[in-house]
Protein backbone atom coordinates (compact mmCIF):
# COMPACT_ATOMS: atom_id res chain seq x y z
CA UNK A 1 0.00 0.00 0.00
CA UNK A 2 1.42 3.38 -0.97
CA UNK A 3 1.33 5.93 1.81
CA UNK A 4 2.41 9.47 2.56
CA UNK A 5 2.53 11.13 5.95
CA UNK A 6 1.66 14.76 6.62
CA UNK A 7 2.43 16.10 10.10
CA UNK A 8 1.08 19.45 11.21
CA UNK A 9 2.19 21.92 13.82
CA UNK A 10 -0.31 23.17 16.43
CA UNK A 11 -3.72 23.38 14.77
CA UNK A 12 -6.33 25.95 15.74
CA UNK A 13 -9.66 27.15 14.42
CA UNK A 14 -13.37 26.74 14.97
CA UNK A 15 -14.96 23.70 16.62
CA UNK A 16 -11.81 22.82 18.58
CA UNK A 17 -12.43 21.09 21.91
CA UNK A 18 -11.59 23.46 24.79
CA UNK A 19 -8.85 21.36 26.33
CA UNK A 20 -6.44 23.02 23.86
CA UNK A 21 -4.80 26.38 24.59
CA UNK A 22 -6.67 28.64 22.18
CA UNK A 23 -10.28 27.50 22.74
CA UNK A 24 -9.64 27.13 26.48
CA UNK A 25 -8.40 30.70 26.76
CA UNK A 26 -11.17 32.09 24.56
CA UNK A 27 -13.96 30.41 26.53
CA UNK A 28 -12.44 31.23 29.91
CA UNK A 29 -11.93 34.86 28.84
CA UNK A 30 -15.53 35.12 27.61
CA UNK A 31 -16.73 33.74 30.98
CA UNK A 32 -14.34 35.79 33.13
CA UNK A 33 -12.67 32.61 34.39
CA UNK A 34 -8.94 32.40 35.17
CA UNK A 35 -6.61 31.91 32.21
CA UNK A 36 -4.20 29.16 33.34
CA UNK A 37 -0.77 29.64 31.77
CA UNK A 38 1.82 26.90 32.27
CA UNK A 39 5.15 27.97 33.78
CA UNK A 40 6.31 31.36 32.54
CA UNK A 41 4.23 31.17 29.35
CA UNK A 42 7.30 31.52 27.16
CA UNK A 43 6.85 28.17 25.41
CA UNK A 44 6.99 28.95 21.68
CA UNK A 45 4.61 27.28 19.26
CA UNK A 46 4.11 27.30 15.52
CA UNK A 47 0.41 27.67 14.69
CA UNK A 48 -1.40 26.45 11.59
CA UNK A 49 -5.05 27.17 10.89
CA UNK A 50 -7.07 23.96 10.49
CA UNK A 51 -8.09 24.96 6.95
CA UNK A 52 -4.43 25.37 5.98
CA UNK A 53 -3.56 21.97 7.42
CA UNK A 54 -6.48 20.36 5.58
CA UNK A 55 -5.20 21.95 2.36
CA UNK A 56 -1.68 20.68 3.10
CA UNK A 57 -2.99 17.14 3.55
CA UNK A 58 -4.85 17.37 0.24
CA UNK A 59 -1.76 18.74 -1.46
CA UNK A 60 0.43 15.94 -0.09
CA UNK A 61 -2.12 13.34 -1.22
CA UNK A 62 -2.15 14.83 -4.72
CA UNK A 63 1.53 15.62 -5.19
CA UNK A 64 3.51 13.84 -2.48
CA UNK A 65 5.91 11.01 -3.14
CA UNK A 66 4.79 7.66 -1.68
CA UNK A 67 6.80 6.72 1.38
CA UNK A 68 7.77 10.32 2.17
CA UNK A 69 6.93 12.38 5.27
CA UNK A 70 5.91 16.03 4.97
CA UNK A 71 5.65 18.66 7.71
CA UNK A 72 3.10 21.45 7.41
CA UNK A 73 3.49 24.46 9.67
CA UNK A 74 1.86 27.83 9.74
CA UNK A 75 3.48 31.10 8.78
CA UNK A 76 3.83 32.34 12.37
CA UNK A 77 5.11 31.24 15.74
CA UNK A 78 4.82 32.94 19.10
CA UNK A 79 5.02 32.34 22.82
CA UNK A 80 1.94 31.01 24.58
CA UNK A 81 1.70 34.11 26.77
CA UNK A 82 1.54 36.25 23.60
CA UNK A 83 -1.39 34.14 22.39
CA UNK A 84 -3.15 34.59 25.73
CA UNK A 85 -2.53 38.35 25.72
CA UNK A 86 -3.94 38.65 22.18
CA UNK A 87 -7.04 36.67 23.20
CA UNK A 88 -7.49 39.06 26.12
CA UNK A 89 -7.40 41.98 23.68
CA UNK A 90 -9.86 40.34 21.28
CA UNK A 91 -12.35 39.34 23.99
CA UNK A 92 -12.06 42.47 26.13
CA UNK A 93 -11.18 40.34 29.16
CA UNK A 94 -9.06 41.69 32.01
CA UNK A 95 -5.36 40.83 32.07
CA UNK A 96 -5.69 40.03 35.79
CA UNK A 97 -7.37 36.76 34.74
CA UNK A 98 -3.94 35.35 33.81
CA UNK A 99 -3.00 32.75 36.39
CA UNK A 100 0.42 31.15 36.11
CA UNK A 101 0.23 27.47 37.04
CA UNK A 102 2.90 24.84 37.57
CA UNK A 103 4.44 23.78 34.29
CA UNK A 104 3.85 20.26 33.05
CA UNK A 105 6.80 17.90 33.56
CA UNK A 106 8.84 17.75 30.36
CA UNK A 107 6.90 20.59 28.73
CA UNK A 108 8.81 21.54 25.57
CA UNK A 109 10.03 25.13 25.31
CA UNK A 110 9.53 25.21 21.56
CA UNK A 111 7.51 23.25 18.99
CA UNK A 112 8.47 24.12 15.47
CA UNK A 113 9.03 22.33 12.21
CA UNK A 114 10.26 22.97 8.72
CA UNK A 115 7.63 23.05 5.96
CA UNK A 116 10.24 23.30 3.20
CA UNK A 117 9.48 19.86 1.80
CA UNK A 118 5.72 20.40 1.40
CA UNK A 119 6.29 23.93 0.13
CA UNK A 120 8.52 22.47 -2.58
CA UNK A 121 5.36 20.69 -3.78
CA UNK A 122 3.67 24.08 -4.19
CA UNK A 123 1.69 24.34 -0.94
CA UNK A 124 1.72 27.53 1.15
CA UNK A 125 -0.27 28.39 4.28
CA UNK A 126 -2.76 31.18 3.60
CA UNK A 127 -4.08 32.19 7.01
CA UNK A 128 -1.86 34.48 9.08
CA UNK A 129 -2.11 33.79 12.79
CA UNK A 130 -3.48 37.24 13.67
CA UNK A 131 -6.29 36.90 11.12
CA UNK A 132 -7.09 33.30 12.03
CA UNK A 133 -7.14 34.07 15.75
CA UNK A 134 -9.52 37.00 15.22
CA UNK A 135 -11.86 34.77 13.19
CA UNK A 136 -11.63 31.98 15.76
CA UNK A 137 -12.47 34.29 18.68
CA UNK A 138 -15.42 35.70 16.72
CA UNK A 139 -16.67 32.18 15.96
CA UNK A 140 -16.58 31.12 19.63
CA UNK A 141 -18.24 34.39 20.64
CA UNK A 142 -21.04 33.81 18.11
CA UNK A 143 -21.54 30.06 18.61
CA UNK A 144 -22.14 29.52 22.31
CA UNK A 145 -24.83 26.94 21.48
CA UNK A 146 -22.03 24.71 20.19
CA UNK A 147 -19.65 25.01 23.13
CA UNK A 148 -21.86 25.65 26.19
CA UNK A 149 -22.83 21.97 26.54
CA UNK A 150 -19.13 21.06 26.48
CA UNK A 151 -18.42 23.21 29.54
CA UNK A 152 -20.54 20.90 31.69
CA UNK A 153 -20.25 17.35 32.93
CA UNK A 154 -17.07 15.49 32.11
CA UNK A 155 -15.24 18.58 30.88
CA UNK A 156 -15.75 20.28 34.26
CA UNK A 157 -14.27 17.21 35.96
CA UNK A 158 -11.31 17.19 33.54
CA UNK A 159 -10.72 20.91 34.14
CA UNK A 160 -10.69 20.49 37.93
CA UNK A 161 -8.19 17.61 37.68
CA UNK A 162 -5.98 19.45 35.19
CA UNK A 163 -5.88 22.87 36.86
CA UNK A 164 -6.67 22.05 40.50
CA UNK A 165 -9.72 24.29 40.61
CA UNK A 166 -13.34 24.25 39.55
CA UNK A 167 -14.43 25.96 36.37
CA UNK A 168 -16.68 28.99 36.94
CA UNK A 169 -20.24 29.06 35.70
Amino acid sequence: METVICRGSNNYGTHQYPEKLIPLMILNALHGDPLPVYGDGMQVRNWIHATDFAAAIGHVLAYGVPGEVYNAGGPDECANIEVVERIIELTGADRSLIEYVQDRPGHDRRYSLSSDKVRALGWEPRVRFTQGLEETVAWYRDNSAWWEPIRSGEYRDYYARQYGRALGD
